[in-house]
C-alpha cells in the first residue's frame, strides 16, 4: 500500500449494520488470476465479493476557495469491481486535473449482472450524502458532486443519476437528508444502458463508447436518445473501435484520448461556479 492510500479518509458506508445483512459477508480479495488480460502492460486488482462497502475521500487542490467533487464507481459486472484500473487510477487523475475525488467501494457479489444492482444503489445514495454532509469540512462544494461510472459502474452511475426522491433504505443519519442526485454525470464504456428504467432529471451527462463494444454500444445510443428527448444537456463521444475495460490506460486505440475529451468538458460543467 502506498504512502497516499494509506493517508487518505476511508469511511464505512453503513457504521450500524450494511441493510440486508445479517451476517458478514465472505473476506474481499483479489480475484485475478494469471489467465486474465493485461491492461497497458499491467495487471488489474479485481477485488470481490465486497459486503463491507466504504467511501475513500481523495482531496483536490487548496487555495481556490470549495472544489467540485467526483464519486467514482468502478466497474467489473456487480461481480467484483477494477479497484484500481477504474478506482484509485481515476481519483487519482481527478485530483490532477484539480477535482476532489471518492472512490466508491460498493456491494458486489457472484454471479453478478444488472439485477444485483439493488444494493450498490443503496451504496451510492449514501455515499454521495455522506460527501454532500462533509461539504464543508471537505473543502468541497455541495452544489457540485458528480459521479463517474465505468462498465457496472456506469449503469450504477446512471441509476443514480435518474433516482429522485426517498431513499431506497431507511434514513441513517443526517447525510441521508441530502439530496442523492448527482449534479453531473460521466460515463465511460458503461454496461446495461437498456435496463435502465425512466430517465427522469438525470443531470448534464457525459459518455464514451466504442461502436465494438459489444453488447453494450446499443444501450449506450438509446439511453443517449432518451437523454436528448427529455431535454438533459449530454454529450456522446463514439470510437469505430476500442473494445471495453481499458480505463485511463494508453493503447493504440483513439478511444484512448477520451480523458482529455472529459476533461474539457468537466472544466466546463462540473466545475463552473
Amino acid at each position: 500500500m502506498t504512502a497516499l492510500l494509506m493517508s487518505l479518509l476511508v469511511i464505512n458506508l453503513w457504521p450500524h449494520g450494511v441493510p440486508g445483512m445479517a451476517t458478514p459477508g465472505e473476506p474481499e480479495r483479489d480475484t485475478t488470476t494469471a489467465k486474465d488480460a493485461l491492461i497497458g502492460g499491467r495487471s488489474v486488482i479485481r477485488l470481490g465479493p465486497v459486503s463491507a462497502p466504504t467511501l475513500t475521500f481523495y482531496p483536490g487542490p487548496k487555495g481556490n476557495g470549495p472544489n467540485a467533487a467526483v464519486l467514482v464507481f468502478p466497474g467489473g459486472g456487480y461481480r467484483i469491481l477494477a479497484s484500481d484500473l477504474e478506482g484509485t487510477e481515476i481519483c487519482e487523475w481527478l485530483n490532477r486535473i484539480g477535482l476532489s475525488a471518492v472512490l466508491v467501494k460498493y456491494r458486489v457479489q457472484d454471479p453478478g449482472g444488472p439485477e444485483q444492482s439493488g444494493p450498490p444503489l443503496q451504496d451510492a445514495e449514501r455515499a454521495i450524502g455522506i460527501v454532500r454532509s462533509h461539504a464543508a469540512e471537505w473543502n468541497i462544494d455541495g452544489q457540485r458532486v458528480g459521479v463517474l461510472g465505468f462498465s457496472a459502474g456506469g449503469h450504477l452511475a446512471a441509476l443514480l443519476s435518474n433516482h429522485v426522491g426517498q431513499r431506497t433504505y431507511p434514513q441513517v443519519d443526517e447525510g441521508d437528508k441530502e439530496s442523492s442526485r448527482p449534479n453531473f454525470t460521466v460515463l465511460i464504456y458503461p454496461a446495461y444502458l437498456d435496463k435502465v428504467e425512466a430517465v427522469t432529471g438525470a443531470p448534464p451527462t457525459f459518455a464514451v463508447q466504442a461502436e465494438n463494444d459489444k453488447p453494450h454500444i446499443d444501450g449506450t445510443l438509446q439511453y443517449f436518445s432518451r437523454l436528448k428527448a427529455a431535454g438533459v444537456p449530454a454529450e456522446l463521444h463514439v470510437y469505430s473501435t476500442g473494445g471495453h475495460g481499458y480505463g485511463l490506460r494508453q493503447t493504440n486505440e483513439p478511444v484512448t484520448r477520451w480523458p482529455l475529451l472529459a476533461e474539457d468538458w468537466l472544466k466546463r460543467v462540473a466545475a463552473a461556479k
